[in-house]
């Protein structure tokens, strides 16, 4: 079922985006022909296929946690600043990258 222009045009005012004539004519057309594209997948077979919302599936956060469990491999704070050209505390210190008139902070 191909799409009308006042399908289109619902769509366009639903983003926010304001179609001449002439656009609606043409986004009309690309859209149903991105539509006729999906055709194909309706000759699938999908009885008693699940619906999923992942392609994954029931994939979870699988990051680990930010703890460090072993802390005599962690490495000590004045070991890792030992090099740095510059310093402030516990942090390194780098110039300003977005063009901030006082310099780096």
């Amino acid at each position: 079922m191909p799409l009308s222009k006042e399908d289109v045009a619902g769509i366009a005012d639903y983003a926010r985006i304001a179609l001449s004539e002439e656009e609606l004519d043409e986004m009309t057309s690309y859209m149903n022909e991105a539509v006729a594209l999906l055709e194909p997948i309706c000759e699938y077979d999908l009885d008693g296929v699940e619906p999923t919302f992942h392609p994954i599936g029931g994939l979870s956060n699988v990051m680990g946690n930010d703890v460090v469990d072993d802390s005599t491999r962690a490495l000590p704070i004045d070991s890792a600043l030992l090099n740095a050209a510059s310093t402030q505390g516990r942090y390194f210190r780098v110039p300003s990258i977005l063009g901030d008139e006082e310099g780096d902070r």
